[in-house]
């Protein structure tokens, strides 16, 4: 039986409570900040560090701060992905997105506000040392050399970019890969298993990104659009695909008897027909 549900439904509770409450002033903004986080998010990344942390230390609570901090920063890269300059998606998991309902801008201010929050939540007593090193490895993962670095690869015009797996390595991978360092290290997990972490997360990250946009692909060719796949060799992608994921259950493999939950975030790649056969 999968456990996610269960870290999910910590993390929505946590969510919930550190998020400022609609009541306080700026109520609109805040009120936008509540719509963008908490409703149907799957928390791959936050159950990630998680699991991490528990592999770490058998204890889910050890690498809280880590979990909400990267969902903060997942939330609010996702807030800025939807607006009409980047990706214009009027809608994000089943409701209207946050510039739809809230206007273009309070959403860059709701995300603006997520961004920093997520720092603020690492930075609560009793930060310690380990804190302050999530607080470095999240800032570069979601940077110019991480997330932004890809976001800005995979939208900008007229130029040159690197292969499809570096542009899903910074993009997305680079923030999968940080949420299981951090919930490694949170939990005091030592240097071999960090290393192993943060190899489950890069791959995961790859897996989910290539499944995506073989998803994305599929949309597109119905519409007679066109994305970044199109023109490539459908099968080596899917070969891709099955490469990161069998990197992702090694990784796995080598932690031991504790990181079933991990095993559980792998479950949740709905492969469907992704797979080579």
């Amino acid at each position: 039986m999968n456990r996610l549900p269960e870290l999910a439904s910590l993390l929505d509770d946590e969510l919930d409570r550190i998020l400022p409450p609609a009541t306080e002033p700026p109520e609109r903004l805040h009120a936008a900040m509540r719509y963008a986080m908490l409703g149907n998010g799957k928390r791959l990344r936050g159950c990630i560090a998680l699991a991490s942390g528990f592999v770490a230390a058998g204890d889910l609570r050890a690498a809280l701060p880590a979990a909400l901090a990267v969902e903060l920063i997942h939330g609010y890269s996702l807030v800025h992905d939807d607006l009409p300059a980047m990706d214009d998606s009027a809608w994000r998991r089943g409701q209207p997105s946050l510039h739809i309902a809230f206007g273009d801008c309070t959403a860059i201010l709701a995300g603006d506000a997520l961004l920093t929050l997520a720092f603020e939540v690492l930075a609560q007593p009793p930060a310690t040392e380990r804190s302050l090193r999530c607080v470095a490895e999240f800032a570069r993962a979601a940077g110019s050399r991480g997330m932004v670095g890809g976001q800005h690869h995979d939208t900008a015009s007229g130029q040159q970019k690197p292969d499809r797996s570096e542009v899903n390595r910074l993009k997305t991978a680079s923030l999968f890969a940080a949420a299981a360092r951090c919930g490694g290290i949170m939990a005091g997990a030592d240097s071999g298993r960090l290393q192993v972490l943060g190899d489950f997360g890069e791959a995961f990250g790859l897996a989910y990104q290539f499944l995506d946009d073989l998803r994305d692909r599929e949309e597109d060719l119905a519409a007679g659009s066109a994305n970044a796949l199109v023109e490539q060799d459908e099968t080596a992608v899917r070969k891709y695909l099955m490469t990161y994921l069998t990197r992702a259950k090694h990784a796995v493999d080598c932690l031991g008897a504790r990181a079933g939950y991990l095993t559980d975030v792998l479950d949740r790649l709905d492969l469907g027909e992704a797979l080579p056969g």
